[in-house]
């Protein structure tokens, strides 16, 4: 089979021919139907620093997979060829789908465990179950799980691209009143959409709302530096985009005002549960840019450039 490898930070992802994977014992093997596309993976390329995440190379890259099981390996009696799944990307032991030992949805077929499997309802895509796995994922977990978004709550959303649009709108769906920051003008514009209160170019614009959680999907430094100074006292700040891998916040502002800073990171196969529950009602409907798989470089290039609103999801054929 034909998968997008990667080579190693400053090269480019090459289609190369590797063999497909085998269920070992407490494994399955999953045709993907549809490979969501992550700006983590253009980090990938581009930031050195992301090399430790890659013990392996090449690999296959590509977290967020949804598809069918097409071999059941020993112990996972549980599951059958045809059931119809999406990946929770991590393993129990930090490392996951797409990463160090595990290639990604970047081809046509990956290795998953019991730890990675979610039932996919019939109600949805492929491409709405890729999507969720990553980008609804990491939003539910940081909004939800970690945040503590409740009815009622006033919640700040900074970045409205894959994982904010859906993260406001989780966080609107929950009953919070949501403030929402974004340079992108076309961003700004699904306000009405998502369910916000109020739509801005910065978070800042809503340090009068003494706002209790803000959670920061850009994560360009500035963003991180303008949440802090925005919460309320006894205030907290989850921190989940990377655009930068260092910020410089006012730490005098920190200790004042007691705030808590708390990282997300991706979520839990229980996250993806309750997420896809959320997402049968069809109240959750993000937007979706579909590609086919041999665009996958084209598009982490359109994800390099910025201005991408939704997810970019490779769609396999049958």
């Amino acid at each position: 089979m034909k998968s997008w490898r990667f080579h190693g930070t400053g090269q480019p992802l090459t289609l190369e021919e590797v063999d497909a994977p085998q269920a070992g014992p407490g494994e399955v093997v999953v045709d993907v139907k549809a490979a969501g596309l992550c700006h983590s993976d253009v980090g990938t390329l581009d930031d050195p620093a992301w090399m430790r995440s890659f013990p392996r190379i090449p690999m296959t890259l590509g977290h967020e997979n949804a598809g069918v099981i097409s071999e059941v390996g020993p112990g996972m009696d549980g599951w059958k060829v045809g059931d119809r799944v999406g990946l929770s990307p991590l393993m129990p032991d930090g490392d996951a789908i797409g990463y160090g030992a595990w290639d990604g949805g970047y081809g046509p077929k990956v290795r998953a465990t019991e730890a990675n499997l979610v039932r996919l309802p019939e109600e949805l895509s492929f491409e709405m179950g890729a999507m969720a796995t990553d980008a609804g994922l990491t939003s539910y977990h940081a909004v939800v799980t970690r945040g503590g978004a409740k009815e009622g709550m006033r919640v700040g959303v900074i970045g409205l691209g894959g994982l904010g649009y859906i993260g406001a709108r989780i966080a609107a769906l929950k009953g919070a009143e949501v403030y929402a920051a974004d340079l992108n003008p076309a961003a700004r514009e699904l306000a009405d959409e998502i369910g916000l209160a109020r739509v801005a170019e910065s978070i800042t614009e809503f340090a009068d709302k003494d706002l209790p959680l803000i959670v920061d999907f850009a994560g360009f430094g500035t963003t991180t530096a303008q949440a802090v100074e925005t919460l309320g006292q006894f205030g907290t700040l989850v921190q989940v985009g990377l655009g930068r891998n260092e910020s410089t916040v006012n730490t005098q502002t920190i200790v004042f005002k007691q705030l808590q800073i708390l990282g997300s990171l991706s979520g839990t196969k229980e996250d993806l549960t309750e997420l896809y529950e959320l997402m049968r009602g069809g109240q959750l409907n993000p937007p979706i840019n579909l590609i086919s798989p041999d665009r996958i470089p084209e598009g982490l290039e359109r994800l390099r450039k910025g201005g991408v609103v939704g997810r970019l999801v490779a769609r396999y054929e049958d």
